[in-house]
């Protein structure tokens, strides 16, 4: 788990690690398939209908039209928008675009998980269920890279955690300690 204020670094990592962004020193090795529910919306074309993105999204993350269309089935019902597979994305929710996203990034099950923010929209119980899905893909064997200002939910999902600020490491080890000493120092 990241945590850290607005502007501490957390979602540049993200890109970093994603390849959405290139590191301006360094370099960053990943190994294995990486999904990531980066940006709200990243990756979905709001003049196409949900039905369209589920293949273009399939497509960006390197799958075969088969293989998408084996997991067709189980991202609408996942993602609960049966009633607007044919509807432009632009007419959607910010909560619905989330459940199209989230839903086509955990149909398979990939090496990394990169997740930004992902849980703070969408109603409580499609939350809930986000949640239960991320916990079985990580009792399964893919690794969770998860930033959240909610301090509950990143000792929930992950074991260790990593603090951030301005780009500069403040603390790492065990989420619960991570996250405790960041709460002190928020006054929460």
């Amino acid at each position: 788990g990241l945590v850290g204020t607005n502007g501490a670094g957390k979602s540049t990592l993200l890109k970093v690690i994603s390849r959405i962004l290139k590191p301006y020193k360094g370099t960053v090795d990943v190994k294995g398939s990486v999904a990531a529910l980066i940006e709200l919306g990243a990756g979905i074309d709001p003049n196409m209908s949900a039905r369209e993105n589920i293949f273009l999204n399939g497509t960006l993350l390197g799958y075969k039209k088969d293989f998408i269309q084996e997991k067709f089935d189980e991202i609408v019902e996942f993602s609960e928008l049966q009633d607007f597979l044919d509807s432009p994305v632009k007419n959607f929710s910010s909560g619905m675009k989330a459940r199209l996203g989230f839903s086509i990034a955990t149909s398979v099950q990939p090496d990394i998980l990169i997740a930004d923010e992902i849980l703070s929209v969408g109603d409580v119980r499609f939350k809930k269920k986000c949640s239960e899905r991320m916990q079985n893909m990580l009792s399964n064997g893919t690794t969770l890279l998860y930033v959240s200002h909610n301090m509950k939910s990143i000792e929930q999902l992950c074991d260790k955690a990593l603090w951030l600020d301005h780009g500069v490491p403040v603390m790492q080890g065990t989420a619960k300690e991570v996250c405790a000493a960041y709460n002190k120092k928020m006054g929460v």
